[in-house]
């Protein structure tokens, strides 16, 4: 049972059919009604401003690059005291695709035995189908990298644990109850 994928708010589609050699740029500036629903996707108070700087560039013989920045400003609460904080998200984008056909992405996996991951390195190429890239969901996702998921203003320190009660002293049924199921 498939189930539809939701589409991005700032969802932009580029075609990956004929790409020019020095790349195509692609700028992505999000809409009140796109910063609206991020903020709700991303259980922000608001987005104020988006921008994605991207160029779209042919990578080997069939793969895409993608490569740029995603910068915005966005409000989120204090999670101390809730209260209202201002937040910039500045990431760098860096993404390849492969055709879901290319058997340079399957390599690695039909080898069998072990496969070697670098933490510090590029991530591994990722598929697409058909000639289209959604390129604004690429931006999306690093825009939510970006974000602080424990924002907390200057100078806040969570509020003290209260001291422990001293226990009520014990019942009879209680002093009966631990006679016989004493603790090992």
């Amino acid at each position: 049972m498939s189930h539809p994928v939701e589409k991005s708010p700032i969802s932009f589609e580029v075609s990956v059919a004929r790409l020019p050699k020095k790349g195509m740029p692609v700028t992505i500036e999000a809409t009140e009604k796109q910063r609206k629903a991020l903020a709700d996707v991303h259980g922000l108070v608001s987005v104020e401003r988006l921008r994605a700087d991207l160029l779209v560039s042919a990578w080997k013989r069939n793969g895409i690059q993608v490569k740029g920045r995603v910068q915005a400003d966005i409000v989120q609460s204090c999670v101390v005291t809730l209260d209202p904080l201002q937040a910039t998200v500045d990431e760098e984008v860096s993404a390849v695709f492969l055709p879901e056909d290319s058997r340079l992405g399957r390599e690695s996996f039909d080898l069998g035995g072990e496969i070697m991951i670098d933490v510090d390195g590029p991530d591994s190429p990722e598929t697409f189908s058909g000639d289209r890239l959604d390129v604004g969901a690429l931006a999306e996702e690093f825009f939510g990298l970006g974000i602080d998921p424990y924002p907390r203003k200057h100078a806040t320190e969570p509020a003290p644990l209260q001291p422990a009660e001293a226990p009520e002293p014990e019942g009879e049924l209680q002093k009966k109850l631990r006679q016989l199921f004493p603790k090992s």
